[in-house]
């Protein structure tokens, strides 16, 4: 094999790896969800799209978010460094640098808008631009570091990929994205609180002013508590508003009920390590549960 051949051959692994731990500064994790609440909200709108635009739709989404993502790590990889859940992402472990992270970040942002636009409607892409802006801008930079509200207010951003989804396909808002951004909107602080909880030491080590460190852990078990409370009206209203049935409405109120559940044992848990496994298992569970509700939205649409 000749030396030059050799060379090629190291030159596509080195670009593959390159490749690989880029595309790990979009945190591939959160984007799965994101597509496919996006994918509901597209599907479950009134217009039928053809399938090759909504490929397109949610792969620009997805790019756009995963956008948003690179340039939070850009920013906040000095924490990332300190805390054990983060430490290993690319740019703490130098597999990526911060400048690399910055530009892919801007050129995923500039691409997805632009693209979005042209292939679907302004005001998807508009509001794909107001989701990075939001996330990064106001999040990232402003709020993380400055108060323990962060999550409630920055669950804005991983709010809206349902309701662009829809405006894909309708090119115009009404009650049901709206809908499908309360639903995440409520679920987002039960969810990161309950890995605040567990975590709370990573978060302390960092200085980023969670709830437990800020008003302390049983403040955050009540807060938990009272927003997946909150959450409730919320998963329910699909049924009430006439765009689930009967068949949503059973299986969201037992996924419910089990979820406040969970969230009620944590506020009656007195001792810490049991907390945090309990914490834990919220923290989990409302994953599946999120997904699950989105399918079962789907799925019941498709039944119709």
């Amino acid at each position: 094999m000749s030396s030059s051949k050799l060379k090629k051959d190291n030159l596509s692994q080195e670009d593959l790896l390159n490749f690989s731990e880029l595309f790990k500064l979009m945190k591939p994790r959160v984007m799965s969800l994101v597509i496919f609440t996006c994918a509901v909200g597209l599907l479950t709108a009134p217009i039928i799209v053809s399938t090759q635009d909504a490929i397109i739709g949610i792969l620009l989404v997805s790019m756009g978010e995963g956008a948003a993502g690179a340039l939070n790590m850009w920013y906040e990889s000095d924490l990332d460094a300190l805390m054990s859940r983060t430490c290993l992402r690319p740019i703490p472990t130098g597999k990526v640098n911060k400048n690399q992270a910055l530009i892919f970040g801007i050129t995923l942002s500039v691409v997805s808008v632009v693209a979005l636009d042209y292939f679907t409607n302004r005001i998807s892409a508009g509001i794909l631009l107001f989701t990075i802006l939001f996330y990064v801008l106001v999040y990232t930079i402003w709020l993380k570091k400055r108060t323990a509200q962060n999550i409630v207010i920055g669950g804005a951003a991983g709010a809206l990929p349902p309701v662009i989804g829809w405006t894909i396909a309708t090119g115009s808002l009404s009650l049901e994205p709206l809908v499908f951004f309360l639903i995440i909107f409520f679920w987002t602080p039960s969810h990161f609180w309950a890995l605040s909880l567990y975590k709370s030491g990573d978060y302390k080590k960092a200085k980023i002013p969670m709830l437990p460190i800020i008003s302390g852990v049983k403040t955050t078990k009540i807060n938990i508590l009272v927003y997946a409370l909150i959450m409730s009206p919320a998963v329910i209203a699909p049924y009430f508003f006439n765009f689930a049935s009967t068949f949503y409405l059973i299986i969201c109120l037992i996924m419910t009920m089990y979820y406040i559940y969970l969230c009620f044992i944590l506020y009656s848990s007195k001792i810490t390590k049991v907390s945090n496994k309990i914490a834990r298992k919220i923290f989990i569970y409302s994953i599946f549960y999120l997904f699950f509700i989105f399918l079962i939205l789907l799925i019941d649409n498709i039944l119709k």
